[in-house]
């Protein structure tokens, strides 16, 4: 591990310098809560947010994007792919785990030309988790409070400085031309090793289960009646799905200009949760219950993603219980499964012992 030391009145500078080359986007704060946004000055950044209303992800999958224009007499069609090189200052860990699987979403078997330019013109700059973001957070449970290794850089906040191991070339040379950047020593490096140390006793596990359990926990639970529970006190609004950084559904329309002559197609995001989502011709809704559609968001987040990709999708940020307004939670509806899961076992075996009586 290669590591750098930066006093923290060297950040101003930095980020000066920064812009001067990229879009810097960061977390700061919006009417009482954080939000990543451009900045253009450290002043208007805050690395020691919780977290924040959206995901980083949305400067890799952007809200609503123009994928390619056209003219409607099929003459022209051309991709429009405009990424704009940007500095993420600031990632927590879970984000960062989330982007590590949309890497392995957006490539396998086809790679999407958009994210990969997005990804190909971004920096990441990750900043370790000393203490957990918010009462909902449980990132420690599904094994994402360490950063993953496609960060760029990673800061440690040891209290007057900042301590930055270089994950990659591109990160090293974010660093280039800071006069105040040292090299670390052994009295820097054991300071490093005793806050990384220090910190897990901050995170205790919020599930009752392993997460190396939830798959067939799932699996076993597909027909349990708590899904039935949860849609009948679901909204759909979706708001779940719009804030986790790990949902990617998205939309797809032509707009047509006013002269029927050109048009272009745009990507936007959607979500399962929402009624007509799984509308198909003839009216057939394949998923018209809230049950059917809570039920397909956890078996995806514990279970589909897990097994398609090889990564969890849920990385325990904690959003979707932040802005759910009838208080459906990842920790509650996984430990009541786990709970469920545990008495349906706990009968069978009763009920085979008396069988083999």
């Amino acid at each position: 591990m290669d590591f750098r030391i930066m006093p923290k009145t060297a950040l101003s500078d930095w980020v000066e310098l920064l812009t001067k080359q990229y879009r810097v986007v960061g977390p700061k704060p919006l009417h009482g809560q954080y939000v990543f946004g451009e900045i253009q000055s450290a002043d208007e950044l805050d690395l020691n947010y919780t977290t924040t209303v959206l995901p980083p992800k949305k400067y890799l999958v952007p809200t609503r994007e123009v994928l390619l224009e056209y003219k409607t007499d099929g003459t022209h069609f051309e991709t429009r792919i405009e990424p704009q090189p940007t500095v993420v200052l600031g990632v927590h860990a879970c984000d960062l785990h989330a982007i590590e699987l949309f890497d392995r979403i957006f490539s396998q078997s086809y790679t999407d030309q958009h994210y990969q330019a997005h990804r190909d013109n971004t920096v990441l700059v990750t900043i370790e988790c000393l203490k957990p973001c918010t009462e909902q957070s449980f990132c420690r449970s599904m094994g994402t409070l360490s950063v993953t290794d496609i960060f760029d850089l990673h800061l440690l906040d040891l209290g007057e400085e900042y301590a930055i191991e270089i994950g990659t070339e591109k990160g090293e040379r974010l660093l280039e031309g800071l006069a105040s950047v040292f090299n670390a020593t052994d009295a820097d490096l054991a300071h490093v090793n005793d806050t990384l140390l220090d910190k897990w006793r901050h995170f205790p596990y919020r599930l009752e289960l392993d997460v190396t359990e939830l798959p067939s926990v799932l699996h076993e639970m597909f027909s349990n009646s708590l899904w039935d529970e949860l849609g009948d006190i679901c909204l759909g609004c979706g708001m779940c799905t719009q804030v986790c950084p790990t949902c990617y559904c998205f939309d797809v329309n032509d707009e047509t200009d006013l002269t029927l002559k050109t048009g272009k197609r745009t990507r936007s995001w959607d979500s399962c949760q929402i009624d007509v989502f799984a509308m198909v011709a003839g009216g057939h809704n394949f998923r018209e219950r809230k049950a059917w559609r809570q039920r397909h968001r956890f078996m995806r987040k514990g279970k589909y993603q897990l097994d398609a990709y090889g990564l969890v999708g849920c990385v325990g940020c904690g959003r979707c219980a932040q802005a759910c307004l009838v208080g459906i939670t990842p920790i509650k509806t996984f430990n009541e499964l786990y709970r469920r899961y545990q008495m349906q076992t706990t009968g069978e075996a009763v009920l085979q012992g008396v069988n083999a009586k």
